[in-house]
């Protein structure tokens, strides 16, 4: 690849490395250069700039950070577009993230424009928890190294999977010496409940006896069965020969270990019993704080129970309690983890057709389907969260053509005022915890599901990036993306432009996004036009249409 500075007469389709403002229009770093905008450049009196252009034997940074993502994911892994290069995985369930450490070192080891980074392994995830991102430092990657990445990847089972929780069925043994409370005991089963259902398992029951090795057996012995069951002693075990693992082996249970080197929660006890885990609780399992008891407890919910000796690896990273000199959290800070944008895809779907004639475009049939369930269907298909429907003009017709599709309806009665009631309509109705909103047309049938990803992988508002718009050859289309921020402006226009008058007023947060799909720039407004579409398409599904992010 070469970077430095080019002569405009070399510098078409390079990557300018270096933001360039002329005048209002602003270049910004990253920006492929198109003949138009060397064009620009050139009569703005600029005669060089510094650019990267790739050579025969790079892979652009987009393209080789989706094929390392891709390589690299493993089972309940979402992958995201690439934007900038980089793509971030999340987690598509509950579980927990599982690792090949060496695997993943081999290839951040393999050539600096390459890098991954990760949570650390087993680390218990939610869905859309970012779970790592892929990043290729310049703007290419050596196909080399990328052949290579992959190739480690691939060489086993994937080096990056969440492993589900299972619906693990649970049962609780409490042991009591005189003088302690019901309530210390009633306050043990909630706390273990709610850890129990966290996972996605179930307490199917609870029971207390003597702190008495022989009453304790017994109990153990006519306990119903269940994946797992847990003993929590009145007293803490103290050896081997406690009344706990006294207990376990008197009613057939074996004690496979005693002790785990991580604090709280030294004293766990790990058994087993007509083929099933047993574990003797450590004191700390009480309260809800972190312990050693939660770590055993999700390893066996995700069907990898640890062995002795994994246990007895637990200590690097074990110690879990806070102590002076670690700094606490600052106050007020949120401690979130790092997750995929919640965002809430609008289709606007509530015009009159005026210059249709007396046909609503937007229900005429495209090759068995209507021309408004395309753009749905890209939208149902990207990676937005939800999908918000609004409908005007023959409303209960639009929303009728549509029923079979999961999509929230949302009827806007002013409909005749323009697009912007409609903007309103459908802003009044997305979830709170939306992030942002990709406001797309109906009428925009070619707009792939590929281009909704690559505008929600380019949002990043801490990074200034809130509103998202697609490009190609220079030109803005639609959809566009737009951060909860902006909500209260867009809900107080008026008439029938939308919100893109905003975009300028806001142009220190507008990422321009380019793809190269012409589909951005096309809707159907006429007769002709819609006669002209429906001759050129073969297959009424947008979301799989030849469009893809360049």
């Amino acid at each position: 690849m070469f970077f430095g500075p080019l002569p405009l007469s070399d510098a078409e389709g390079a990557t300018l490395a270096h933001s360039l403002r002329l005048g209002s229009i602003a270049f910004k770093k990253g920006r492929r250069l198109s003949t138009d905008d060397v064009e620009a450049l050139r009569e703005a009196g600029i005669a060089e700039v510094i650019a990267a252009k790739l050579s025969d034997s790079d892979i652009g940074e987009d393209a080789a950070a989706s094929r390392i993502a891709a390589a690299v994911a493993g089972g309940a892994v979402q992958v995201a577009a690439a934007f900038t290069g980089r793509v971030n995985l999340f987690a598509e369930s509950h579980g927990l993230l599982r690792l090949a450490p060496s695997r993943i070192d081999a290839i951040n080891e393999i050539d600096e424009s390459v890098t991954i980074a990760t949570l650390p392994d087993f680390a218990p995830v939610e869905p859309g928890q970012m779970l790592a991102t892929v990043k290729i430092i310049p703007f290419a990657a050596p196909a080399g190294a990328v052949e290579q990445a992959e190739r480690i990847a691939m060489d086993g089972p994937s080096p990056l999977a969440v492993l589900p929780y299972r619906p693990l069925s649970v049962a609780l043994i409490q042991t009591r010496l005189p003088g302690v409370k019901e309530s210390v005991l009633d306050k043990t089963v909630a706390v273990t409940r709610e850890r129990v259902e966290a996972i996605g398992g179930t307490l199917i029951h609870d029971s207390r006896c003597a702190h008495d090795e022989a009453e304790l057996a017994a109990q153990i012995a006519g306990a119903p069965t269940a994946d797992l069951l847990l003993i929590a002693g009145a007293s803490a075990i103290t050896d081997r020969r406690d009344v706990l693992p006294a207990a376990i082996g008197r009613a057939g249970g074996v004690v496979e270990h005693f002790g785990m080197p991580v604090d709280p929660g030294n004293l766990l006890l790990l058994a087993r019993r007509d083929g099933k885990p047993v574990l003797g609780l450590p004191g700390c399992a009480r309260s809800p704080k972190l312990n050693g008891f939660d770590w055993v407890l999700q390893r066996i919910a995700a069907g990898i129970p640890p062995s002795r000796a994994e246990v007895m690896r637990m200590g690097v990273g074990g110690l879990l309690a806070e102590i002076p000199t670690r700094p606490l959290p600052r106050a007020g800070v949120a401690t979130e983890a790092p997750r995929a944008p919640r965002v809430t895809a609008l289709v606007l779907a509530a015009g009159r057709s005026s210059r249709m004639g007396q046909t609503n475009k937007l229900l005429a049939e495209v090759n068995g389907a209507p021309l408004v369930a395309r753009a749905v269907d890209a939208a149902l298909a990207s990676q937005a969260a939800t999908v918000i429907v609004v409908t005007g003009h023959q409303g209960e017709r639009v929303a009728r053509a549509l029923a079979d599709r999961p999509v929230t309806f949302v009827h806007n009665p002013a409909f005749a005022e323009g697009l912007s009631s409609s903007l309103r309509a459908g802003l009044a109705a997305v979830p709170g915890d939306s992030d942002a909103v990709v406001v797309c047309l109906g009428d925009m049938p070619r707009v792939a599901s590929a281009v909704i990803d690559r505008l929600i992988a380019a949002y990043s508002p801490l990074e200034g990036r809130a509103i998202c718009i697609p490009t190609t050859h220079g030109k803005q289309g639609n959809p566009v993306l737009w951060d909860r921020a902006f909500f209260t402006e867009m809900a107080g226009l008026s008439g029938d432009a939308g919100a893109k008058r905003l975009i300028g007023q806001h142009a220190d947060r507008l990422c321009e996004v380019p793809v190269d799909d012409a589909g951005i720039l096309y809707d159907v407004d006429t007769p002709d036009l819609l006669a002209r579409f429906a001759e050129t398409v073969s297959a009424p599904d947008p979301a799989s249409a030849g469009s893809s992010p360049g």
